[in-house]
């Protein structure tokens, strides 16, 4: 069997490491996996994960949409599959799904075969403020044409596909949920990761953020927290659009790491913390919980899939007032950050494996041979 992923970049983030872990093991079952990517543009950087594998690149393909780009794009994909001849095309997030899965007739005659259609939502962007009103609609509206062109939707959490389907986006019958599977990160000592971090340790409490500066996840909200609890040392990472503003608003007890290991990021911080509008299943919260990190997060996508409320962190509103009041449950307490840290490595390493999610993918394979 051939499986070829599509996707329109491989920036940093938990969507990269997830495919490239498929395009690692997936092979070993007897399944040859190629992956076809864009470039990353702008302030994004290519997670380090991409290096490991071998990646079919296409040129004109990346994040923003536009309608030149994308056609030659699509030829450039093309080009790919006549090449590749894949048995099953697998495209993840929306960019790449509207040009993978838009005339499947064309794509099955290039490839000389009846392909089968598979894509993954790693999250939606219905909750994205760059994505409201009439461009939400008009995703909908093309996301429900499409689904009638893919044998298998698969969502990386099963919140996700619940929003999909309350939108009418597929049927219930072509939608499979399959976590990401998360190696653990390498324990990095308190000290060790201040200075890889190049920051000073004050031997205060440390609540750590990271992702993407940009608007999704509110980062912004992050400071309205930090301000709010000033004797706390808020250590944010990451990069993006936003990361000269949070420079220049952040209050005293907040250091802007910027592009960081999130081993080093986890290594300084006694409780983690999320912000954002909206998730997929984020697997730097998964990694945080098998580093034994406590998390407090908004409820977004799949976040109370990944933290079990009151047991290994806490989900909230998306709301300054919940996250200041749930961080301030954690930071009074000892033995309750103990509690939840144990608890979350326990359940995250039991829940999200790589095995697991391998074992899933390669049902879901297996399962499309017998489609007609």
């Amino acid at each position: 069997m051939r499986v070829l992923h599509l996707i329109a970049r491989l920036n940093v983030g938990g969507t990269a490491r997830y495919l490239t872990r498929l395009a690692e093991e997936m092979p070993a079952r007897g399944v040859e996996t190629f992956v076809a990517a864009g470039f990353t543009q702008d302030e994004e950087i290519e997670d380090p994960s991409a290096q490991k594998i071998d990646v079919l690149r296409l040129p004109s393909l990346g994040r923003a949409i536009n309608p030149l780009s994308d056609l030659r794009a699509r030829r450039e994909l093309l080009d790919v599959i006549q090449r590749v001849k894949p048995d099953i095309l697998h495209t993840h997030t929306f960019k790449a799904g509207a040009i993978g899965r838009t005339n499947t007739d064309r794509l099955k005659a290039d490839a000389g075969k009846n392909v089968k259609f598979v894509h993954t939502f790693h999250g939606h962007l219905f909750d994205d403020p760059e994505f409201k009103g009439m461009k939400s609609n008009a995703i909908v509206m093309l996301e429900r044409r499409l689904a009638k062109s893919t044998d298998k939707l698969v969502t990386v959490g099963r919140k996700v596909g619940l929003d999909l389907l309350r939108r009418q986006i597929g049927s219930s019958e072509q939608y499979v949920s399959i976590a990401p599977g998360v190696d653990p990160l390498a324990t990095i000592e308190r000290e060790e990761a201040f200075a890889n971090l190049r920051l000073q340790d004050d031997k205060r409490l440390v609540v750590g953020w990271i992702a993407r500066v940009t608007s999704v996840k509110n980062p912004m909200r992050a400071l309205e927290v930090a301000r709010a609890l000033p004797e706390v040392h808020f250590v944010m990472a990451g990069g993006g659009d936003l990361l000269e503003q949070i420079k220049n608003l952040a209050p005293a007890n907040v250091s802007i790491a910027g592009w960081s290991r999130a081993a080093d990021l986890f290594g300084v911080s006694d409780i983690v913390l999320s912000t954002s509008e909206n998730e997929g299943m984020p697997i730097a919260l998964i990694e945080a919980q098998m580093a034994g990190k406590p998390v407090v997060a908004t409820d977004a996508g799949s976040n109370s899939e990944v933290i079990i409320d009151a047991e290994t962190g806490f989900v909230t509103p998306k709301s300054t007032q919940y996250l200041v009041a749930a961080l301030r449950k954690l930071i009074s307490d000892n033995e309750l950050r103990a509690r939840f840290g144990s608890a979350a490595s326990t359940y995250s390493h039991s829940r999200f494996s790589v095995k697991r999610m391998i074992d899933e993918h390669s049902n879901l394979y297996e399962s499309l041979e017998n489609l007609n």
